[in-house]
């Protein structure tokens, strides 16, 4: 990889280390998490793809582990490439600076648009999909007036809300993350509102195949990209118990500043963001408030550095894996709560390699939970 000549720091992966990255984040059991580890420990994706079954094997899989063949790759990079989209490694310049630096960030985000909208500062907006007429319009004065001060906005291309910070910020920037395929926008009835996004001056990003159908559970995932690429986040008009909730929680995980609307107490669309500002997050009746409190932290520039980089010289010292009490140790301390990685390694005493290496197992043989905060715990469902 060799550093980019443009004003935006990183490094870009060559043609086979992207096919190669595709491959194994597409492989069975690999996550942001485990693509991560795999790659610091043997080095590049290519050596790390050798090792999946053997690994696999070692962590008690029942079957063979399913690794995205070459083919497959291929075909998905020249799907994309019709489509108009690319694939952005997490250490390259185009790459969202503030997402890469959350837990879990993805190795990998599909993008089509205008890949230099990633390099402003983003606020996200969200709230909800049953909107007031009033609350779609102060929401798209904030987008507007936010937009106009140099930020992006990101949303999730929901009705009303979204919908509303998507078009009022298609002049100024605008990005829409997506719980399905880039080729599999939801819902429907926003098609030509992800048309003009792509199209204009925005971008839609998504960390799912091409061809990939949003399900329920995709959407939190997608709340993530939200909260991770913004460097706060604008709540108008969230109920309880809604997705809105969910990605304020997530962007406070991240450390990022948590905006909320007011509303009547006798509009249940109020009810949640009234909550958040109970709970602590700012009040906001303005851009100005947005603006303000985020100014401090705008002009700091995030760390370019990437989390995960792959080597010019992808030589790496051969390392002999766990012995087997070793491995039975580690499964002894782990059960079905979450624990702390450092806990485990104190507990069972042995050298952090070598319990990230089992943990590595564990997770491709699909016996292994990561949760937030790098806690994990182990899978009990199949045993006996």
């Amino acid at each position: 990889m060799s550093e980019t000549g443009e004003g935006r720091r990183g490094v870009r992966l060559t043609e086979r280390q992207r096919l190669a990255w595709l491959r194994l984040i597409r492989s069975d059991n690999v996550g942001p998490a485990t693509f991560r580890d795999l790659i610091n420990h043997f080095g590049s994706a290519e050596r790390a793809i050798e090792h999946l079954p053997e690994l696999s094997r070692r962590g008690g899989a029942r079957a063979d582990i399913r690794i995205a063949s070459r083919e497959e790759a291929e075909a998905e990079l020249a799907f994309a490439e019709k489509f108009g989209a690319v694939f952005i490694g997490i250490g390259e310049p185009d790459y969202p600076a503030a997402l890469r630096r959350i837990d879990g960030a993805p190795p990998l985000l599909a993008a089509t648009g205008d890949l230099s909208v990633t390099a402003k500062p983003a606020v996200g907006m969200v709230g909800s999909r049953n909107a007031s007429i009033s609350g779609m319009k102060f929401a798209g004065r904030i987008a507007r007036e936010v937009g106009a001060a140099g930020y992006s906005i990101v949303s999730g291309l929901a009705r009303g809300i979204d919908a509303a910070a998507h078009r009022a910020s298609l002049e100024t920037g605008t990005i829409a993350a997506l719980a399905g395929g880039l080729d599999q926008p939801y819902p429907p009835e926003n098609l030509e509102l992800y048309d003009e996004i792509r199209s204009g001056g925005g971008l839609a990003i998504s960390e799912m195949p091409m061809g990939w159908e949003p399900r329920a559970r995709d959407f939190p995932r997608r709340n993530r990209l939200i909260a991770g690429i913004a460097l706060g986040l604008v709540v108008v008009e969230a109920a309880h118990r809604s997705g809105s909730l969910i990605t304020a929680r997530r962007a406070n995980d991240f450390g990022r500043l948590v905006f909320a609307v007011p509303g009547s107490p006798l509009d249940p669309r109020a009810g949640g963001t009234n909550q958040l500002i109970r709970d602590g997050a700012i009040l906001t009746t303005g851009a100005a408030d947005v603006l303000e409190a985020l100014s401090p932290i705008s002009r700091i520039e995030p760390d370019p550095s990437p989390l995960i980089e792959e080597p010019e010289d992808e030589g790496r010292p051969e390392w002999n894996p766990p012995q087997d009490n070793e491995r039975a140790t580690v499964v002894a301390a782990l059960g079905p709560s979450p624990v702390d990685v450092d806990d485990v390694i104190r507990h069972t005493g042995l050298p952090a390699a070598v319990i990230h290496y089992i943990l590595l197992e564990l997770d491709l043989a699909g016996r292994l939970h990561r949760h937030p905060g790098g806690m994990v715990s182990l899978d009990f469902s199949e045993e006996n």
